[in-house]
């Protein structure tokens, strides 16, 4: 593997693992705030992110050696500040972090990392749709309305309501998905 390419898993998969353990913790803040459909929001995207880094860290199988650590959104306060900071990470991963180190994996002819950077990216999409329209109402003073959200545990990919007969990311039959209710 390319060296680029290799740290950019290395730092997407340190991303990701930033990111759920965050979503975890904001998960908690939620339920005590009284959004309880936002704290399962929370959780479902949490396990979509350690979708993401498996994948991440399965492309690095072959690699030893230590790790390039990516920065992550810190901040605890009210679950709308939490939602932001989460849009905020959400949309640094959509416009900047993936387009970049896809093009450096497709450049470099690294198949596993293009294909593993996609799926994150395309999840992420999704993710920070969610977690806008849930700011939205939080920051009425409501919990969102949210149906069953199902996360592919394949590739991460997100959707809510009823889980589609195959993944449009990676092919992944229904039963592949884990749903959060």
């Amino acid at each position: 593997m390319r060296a680029m390419t290799e740290m950019n898993l290395k730092s997407a998969f340190a991303g990701e693992s930033q990111a759920r353990n965050r979503y975890d913790i904001y998960a908690e803040k939620a339920e005590k705030e009284g959004f309880p459909n936002v704290a399962r929001l929370f959780r479902a995207i949490a396990y979509a992110e350690h979708m993401h880094a498996k994948s991440h860290f399965r492309v690095l199988r072959e690699v030893e050696g230590g790790l390039t650590v990516a920065g992550g959104g810190f901040g605890f306060k009210s679950t709308s500040d939490n939602l932001a900071v989460a849009i905020e990470g959400e949309t640094f991963e959509i416009e900047e972090m993936y387009p970049s180190y896809l093009k450096v994996a497709e450049e470099q002819d690294e198949k596993g990392a293009v294909r593993s950077f996609n799926w994150a990216l395309e999840a992420e999409k999704i993710h920070q749709e969610l977690y806008t329209k849930a700011k939205e109402v939080v920051d009425g003073g409501n919990d969102v309305d949210l149906g069953p959200v199902q996360i592919c545990e394949i590739c991460g990919w997100t959707v809510e309501g009823e889980a589609p007969d195959e993944c449009p990311l990676c092919k992944a039959k229904k039963n592949a998905f884990r749903t959060f209710e």
